[in-house]
Order: C-alpha cells, then structure tokens, then sequence
C-alpha cells in the first residue's frame, strides 16, 4: 500500500499578496485586473472574496457586481514564481518523488518515508509547518493511499487542512464526495448520470461495469467504475532526476548544545541516506548548512574519491564539517548530498559493502514496521537535559 501526500497551497496568489501587504489581510481581494478592466477575468481570490461567490474565471465585471468594496489588483507573477521556487525547494527535503501540478500544487510520494514521523498526522503538520516557516503562508494536505484521494482529500477541510483517508477510510469518505468532484464530471456527464438516475456516489458504485460502458463509452465508463472505488493505480512521476538531497530544521530555541545538534544532525543524516537508498543512487559530496541566530548563514563540503549511500558515512563527513565551525547559539541546521551518481564506486580502504548492506536490512525493516523505526544511539537526546 503506498502513501501519497497532496499539497495545495491555499488561495496562492491571494495569500502572497495579503503575505506581503497587511493592508490586504481579512479583505476581499480580487486578483485579475482593475475593478475597471473592460474583459479581465478574476485569476484568484482570496476566501475572505469567496464568501461573496467569486471564483477563479468569472469576468471582473461580475466579481465587481458581487463585491463592489472588494480590493482589485492586476497580480504579480514574477512574485508568485519566485514563491512557488522556495516551496518546491523545500519538498525534496521529504521525498525524492516530487510530481509538480502547477505553480502551487504537487504529489508527493512517501511510500517508505513513514517510519521518520510518530504518525501520518505528525508527517503532514511537519510539511505544512515548513512551508509556513519558510514562506509565511499556509498549505492544504491529504495523505491517501493513491493520487486521487489524495487530492480529494487536500481539499476536503480548506484553508490550512490536513485530512487522512486511510485504507480502512475508504468506502465511508467516498460516499460523502459529490459526483462532480470525480475526475472527469463534467455538467455533461451530470446529466447523462442523471438521466440514467445515478445521482450520488451510492448511486454510482451500485453500477455494474458494463452498465457504465453502455453509458458512458468504454473510457470513461471504466475511469469512473475505478474512482467510485477509489481505485487508482497511477505513479508520482517526478518532472526531472534529483540533483541532491538534504534535510534541515529550524529550531524552536536557538541552541548551542553540542549533544542536542549532534542528535539532530544524525537523525537527518538518516533521513538523507534513507531517501538516498531509496532512488539507487550514490552521492560523492557532503553539505552541511548552519544558520546562526544572527541570521548569518554558512556552508561548508566535502567531496571524496568515491561514492556512498549509507548512514554512517554521510553523518561522519558532516558531523567533521560541523566541528570545524565555531560554535555560537545556532538557529538552523541541515545536511545534504551532491554529485549523485547511479553507479557505485567503491573505496579501497573500507567495507563500504558491508556498510550498504547493513544500511539495505534496515531500510528493509523500518520500511515494513514503518513507525517502529532501528536507528542508531547517537539520534537519541534527552530533552530534559538540555
């Protein structure tokens, strides 16, 4: 069974806006044109203007009609982009397979990666809470068992959701879901459902497959037969290869406990080799990045003659890099991987091929038992020590 996770960021460009002028929050705002634009049509709104009934794609005039106080602004894509470029960045962070949908919308596939958080819940708030250090705004998350869930799913609590459709979840949300909110329903399919008295998703599964194709056409007779069910086969499908691998955390408190940024830098080490592992591949560099509480941020590498994948050796190259930083109270911290390779290049100095395969056994077990994860001491820390 995989895990695919959905984010969509709410009301995009309206929430950029209102981000950057404060003069705009808790206001209706229309972005698409001037409230005098002759042919403009509303690109997005934010949901302070949908409690009036606008919507992306109506005409400005008709928006205008329905909010005639509302704030109406032109847009800015240029900002938009460089957003959308810091949230994108930050995904990869959590998993290799990263499926772009637009400027402000993705599937990520975390088939594997369960065992790095207490529960799906703690997965989705970790990806949310991210996103709002790093940008300001807020995102809509559903974690499903295939895309079209998913997706259902991210949009089941908006603004700032988080909703779960596990397994056993399935049939009982299905029935609560609108026909048009299937893919592929149109007004025109609507109708044909109607006339055919199929008007609700009980309606629709209670319709034999071949029911479906004599209605629909054999097309989107079977799309549909499988979605009622919430059946869909389909893979994330990342747009381009990954060019390097890292995590980071900022901390809550600023800190300069040695043991305490130890324990964080291991637990990212693993999370960096796992993800690693987890696409085949092999990385020649180690990055770490510190952010001090001066903002002042420093970065630091180290490329071997040969490649690795595992655990122990990317949290060694790292954890020698930290070292050579002076310590000041530290505010952010991370560790990642460049020059990625998908052929192995052994070094003749190690057992290299032990340590992949001790790393595959337990990539193997914290996969099957996912929550109930092996990790080494060193991740460990005492909190009440600190």
């Amino acid at each position: 069974m995989r895990t695919i996770l959905h984010l969509d960021m709410d009301a995009f460009f309206a929430a950029v806006e209102q981000h950057d002028n404060p003069e705009y929050r808790n206001k209706p705002l229309i972005i698409g044109g001037r409230k005098d634009s002759p042919r403009g049509v509303v690109s997005t709104c934010s949901y302070e203007a949908r409690k009036y009934g606008i919507h992306s794609a109506m005409p400005l005039k008709r928006a205008v009609s329905l909010c005639p106080h509302g704030i109406f602004i032109p847009g800015r894509m240029t900002r938009y982009q460089e957003v959308s470029q810091q949230i994108f960045a930050i995904l990869p962070e959590f998993s290799p397979l990263v499926e772009p949908l637009s400027i402000d919308e993705a599937f990520l596939d975390m088939t594997g990666c369960e065992h790095f958080y207490k529960d799906l819940y703690d997965m989705g708030m970790t990806i949310k809470k991210a996103i709002k250090i790093k940008t300001g705004l807020t995102a809509s998350i559903g974690i499903a068992p295939n895309k079209f869930l998913a997706k259902l799913a991210s949009d089941w609590n908006k603004p700032d959701g988080l909703t779960i459709i596990r397994p056993e979840q399935i049939d009982e949300f299905l029935l609560q879901v609108p026909l048009g909110k299937l893919w592929g329903v149109g007004d025109k399919t609507k109708q044909i459902l109607r006339q055919n008295r199929i008007n609700s998703m009980q309606e629709l599964r209670q319709q034999s497959l071949d029911n479906l194709i004599k209605i629909l056409g054999n097309s989107l007779g079977n799309h549909l037969y499988q979605l009622c069910r919430g059946i869909d086969h389909r893979q994330v499908e990342p747009e381009a290869p990954v060019k390097s691998i890292s995590q980071e955390i900022t901390f809550e408190k600023d800190s300069k406990d040695l043991e305490f940024l130890k324990s964080q830098l291991a637990v990212m080490a693993e999370k960096v080799g796992f993800r690693l592992r987890q696409q085949k591949l092999y990385a020649r560099t180690v990055n770490i990045k510190v952010r001090f509480s001066d903002f002042k941020t420093i970065t630091r590498s180290h490329t071997l003659e040969y490649t690795i994948s595992d655990n122990d050796s990317i949290f060694n190259i790292g954890w020698n890099l930290f070292l050579q930083i002076p310590l000041a109270p530290i505010r952010l911290l991370g560790i990642g991987v460049s020059n990625l390779s998908v052929n192995q290049q052994l070094s003749l100095f190690d057992n290299t091929v032990e340590t992949n395969k001790l790393a595959e056994v337990l990539d193997k077990i914290n996969t099957r038992y996912q929550n109930i994860a092996i990790t080494k001491g060193r991740t460990l820390f005492n909190k009440d020590e600190q």
